[in-house]
C-alpha cells in the first residue's frame, strides 16, 4: 500500500520534484499546450522553487518523446569549458582542484535548451511557459523542508558570497521552513524575457529574440560583465556560439518481468551509461531470483553499482573528446563478467577496481578518502510529463546558489557545472576548452513496445542511477505497483570517487532507509559493508518521479516520491 496515491489521467500528467511546478505544467496542459511546453513551464519554475539547486542559468539535459513517430531524442542542454580555458594553467594554479567561484563556470546551456524544445516541439511561446516561474519567483513562495536543509548543509559555502547570501541567507541565517522566499531580481529577468517575446512579434520570432536577449544581448552583457571583474573565463563568444546538441538517446534492451523492456539514457558525457551497466550486471545475477529485501539481495544491488561506478570514474567523458566503450561496458556479456566479480558473502574491500575492456585502459583514481562529515550532494530536481497524443518530455535541470556569486541584478547562478569535471592530466572528464563535465544529472525513458512508456528520473547526484535501478527492479522485477516502487525503502553506496569536487569518497560505506529490518542491515554490515541506518523516509536517498501511459487503455499514471516536495497531477 502506497503513502501517496498515483495520479490517474487519460488526458494527461506530470510530475515534478515541487508541487508547484507541477501545477505550472498542469495549467499548460489544460490550456492546450503539449507535453513539451508543460515539461518547459515545470522546469522554468523549478528554477525559482528550488533555486537553491537548480539555475535558470545552469544545465537541463532532456529526452522528449515525439507522439507523431514515436523517436526519442535527447537535448544535451550541458555547455562546455570556456575557450579561454588553459588546463595546464588551471591546473596548476588551483593545485588541481576546481575552486569555489566563476573558475568552475561552463557555458550556461538550460536556456538554450528550453528554447531549442519549444521550437522543435512545442506549440506555446515562451511567454506563456514562463508567466507561472516569473510569478513564483516576483511573488514568492514558502521555503520548504528540502531547500532549508540543503542551504543548512552549505551555510558555509554561501557565506563565500554576499549577493548569494542576500537571496538565500537573509540576515546570514538559515531562514525557517515556511516563511515567505521572494526573488525580485530573478523576477524582474524572467519578466524582462518574457516582454522580449511578446515585442517581437510572432512565436518563432520571439524564441529567437529570447535566446538572443540571453546569449548575445543584454544577459549576456550582464554575464560577461559579471566574469570579467570576478577573474571568470566565460567571455561573449563562448555564449554567442553555444548550441545545444541533439542526439539519439543510448538504449539497451533487458528482459523485466517477462517483457522485452528498453531502456533509454543520456549518453557517456552524463552517468547515463552507468544505470545500464547496473542493470547488465543484476541482469547476469538473476536477481529476480533473489527474496526482494532480503539482504543477499540489497547486497547484491550495492555490489553491482559499486562496479558500474567503478567503470563510470575510469572510463566516462565527454565523447567529443574522449573514445569511451560505452557499447563494451553497456552489454549483456561485459554484465557476465562484472558478475563474476561479485562475490555473494563478502562486501569489495576499498574502491573496486575499473572492469577490464579490451583495447581500453580505464584511469584509475587515487583514494581520497572523505574526512570531513558527509553533506547532501550538490542536488538537482526532476520533470516528467506525457499528454494524450503520446508526446512525452524528461528533463534534470541542476546547478547550485552556494558555490558561484550570482550575476547582480539577474538572481542568475551561472552554471558551475565544471565542479563535475577533474583538474587531472589523465582523467576521462579532465577539464579543457569546450569540454562538457561529466554530468551526473541523467533523465531517462523506458518502454515497452506496444504496451506502455514512462519518462522517469531523479535528483541526487551520485544517487540517481542507484535511485533509478532500486525502483526498476521493483516496479518490473517484482512487479510492484509504479508509487509503491517508488516509495520503497533503498540503499545508496558511497564506495566511489564523488562526482562534484573535491571527489571524495566514502569506501564501503552503505546508507540505508530505517525501514529496512535490523536483521538485514546487521548481516550486511557482517559482509563487510559500513552500513549507516537513515531515517525511515529521506531524501538523502534521491527523490524519483515518474509518468506512465498504457498505449491500449490511454491510462497515464503519475507518481512522484513523498521524500521530497514532489507531486503528480493528472486527468
Amino acid at each position: 500500500m502506497s503513502v501517496v496515491p498515483a495520479s490517474i489521467g487519460y488526458e494527461h500528467a506530470a510530475s515534478s520534484g515541487h508541487e508547484l511546478a507541477t501545477l505550472a505544467a498542469f495549467e499548460i496542459l489544460e490550456a492546450g499546450g503539449n507535453a513539451v511546453d508543460a515539461g518547459v513551464a515545470a522546469v522554468l519554475a523549478l528554477g525559482v522553487l528550488y533555486s537553491d539547486q537548480v539555475s535558470v542559468a545552469g544545465v537541463a539535459p532532456m529526452v522528449i518523446r515525439s507522439g507523431k513517430t514515436g523517436e526519442l531524442i535527447t537535448i544535451t542542454g550541458l555547455g562546455g569549458w570556456p575557450e579561454a580555458l588553459n588546463a595546464d594553467e588551471f591546473i596548476a594554479r588551483h593545485q588541481g582542484e576546481i575552486p569555489l567561484g566563476v573558475r568552475r563556470t561552463v557555458v550556461p546551456a538550460a536556456p538554450d535548451a528550453y528554447l531549442l524544445a519549444l521550437s522543435r516541439f512545442g506549440t506555446m511561446r515562451f511567454a506563456d511557459v514562463a508567466r507561472r516561474a516569473a510569478g513564483y519567483a516576483a511573488k514568492g513562495f514558502a521555503r520548504h523542508k528540502v531547500m532549508v536543509d540543503y542551504i543548512e548543509q552549505y551555510a558555509d559555502c554561501y557565506r563565500n558570497f554576499d549577493e548569494n547570501v542576500s537571496i538565500w541567507m537573509p540576515g546570514g541565517t538559515v531562514p525557517e521552513t515556511g516563511t515567505l522566499f521572494v526573488q525580485e531580481d530573478l523576477g524582474r529577468t524572467l519578466n524582462y524575457l518574457i516582454d522580449v517575446d511578446l515585442n517581437a512579434g510572432g512565436r518563432d520570432a520571439g524564441l529567437r529574440a529570447v535566446r538572443h536577449a540571453f546569449y548575445e544581448g543584454d544577459i549576456a552583457s550582464q554575464i560577461v560583465r559579471h566574469m570579467e571583474s570576478n577573474d571568470g573565463l566565460l567571455a561573449a563568444s563562448d555564449l554567442a556560439g553555444f548550441r545545444s546538441q541533439v542526439v539519439p538517446t543510448l538504449t539497451r534492451e533487458f528482459q523485466m518481468g517477462g517483457r522485452a523492456i528498453r531502456v533509454h539514457t543520456c549518453g557517456a558525457w552524463t552517468q547515463g551509461p552507468a544505470l545500464h551497466a547496473a542493470l547488465s550486471t543484476l541482469d547476469a545475477l538473476h536477481i529476480q531470483d533473489y527474496a526482494y529485501g532480503s539482504a543477499d539481495y540489497y547486497h547484491a544491488i550495492a555490489e553491482s553499482l559499486k562496479l558500474a561506478l567503478a567503470d563510470r570514474e575510469g572510463y566516462l567523458g565527454d565523447p567529443d573528446f574522449v573514445d569511451v566503450p560505452v557499447a563494451q561496458m553497456t552489454s549483456a556479456e561485459y554484465g557476465r563478467a562484472q558478475a563474476h566479480r561479485v562475490n555473494a558473502r563478502s562486501a569489495s574491500p576499498g574502491l573496486p577496481m575499473p572492469g577490464a575492456i579490451a583495447g581500453y585502459t580505464p584511469y584509475v583514481s587515487p583514494v581520497m578518502v572523505r574526512t570531513e562529515p558527509e553533506r547532501l550532494p550538490a542536488d538537482t530536481s526532476i520533470v516528467a510529463v506525457v499528454d494524450r497524443e503520446g508526446n512525452a518530455i524528461c528533463c534534470t535541470p541542476s546547478d547550485t546558489s552556494w558555490d558561484t556569486p550570482v550575476v547582480p541584478g539577474t538572481g542568475l547562478a551561472i552554471s558551475s557545472r565544471g565542479q563535475q569535471s577533474w583538474a587531472v592530466h589523465g582523467h576521462p572528464s579532465c577539464l579543457a576548452p569546450g569540454k562538457r563535465p561529466r554530468l551526473t544529472p541523467n533523465p531517462c525513458f523506458i518502454e515497452c513496445e506496444d504496451e506502455w512508456f514512462m519518462p522517469f528520473g531523479t535528483p541526487g547526484g551520485d544517487q540517481q542511477v542507484q535511485a533509478n535501478a532500486q525502483v526498476l527492479l521493483s516496479h518490473l522485477h517484482f512487479g510492484m505497483p509504479l508509487q509503491e516502487a517508488i516509495e520503497a525503502p533503498r540503499l545508496i553506496t558511497h564506495s566511489h570517487p564523488d562526482s562534484f569536487a573535491p571527489h571524495a569518497s566514502s569506501p564501503g560505506r552503505l546508507t540505508i532507509e530505517g525501514r529496512v529490518a535490523e536483521e538485514v542491515s546487521d548481516d550486511l554490515s557482517e559482509r563487510g559493508h559500513k552500513v549507516e541506518r537513515l531515517a525511515d523516509w529521506t531524501h538523502a536517498v534521491a527523490g524519483i518521479c515518474a509518468v506512465k501511459r498504457d498505449h491500449k487503455t490511454g491510462r497515464i499514471e503519475g507518481a512522484a516520491d513523498p521524500r521530497r516536495m514532489s507531486r503528480a497531477i493528472g486527468r
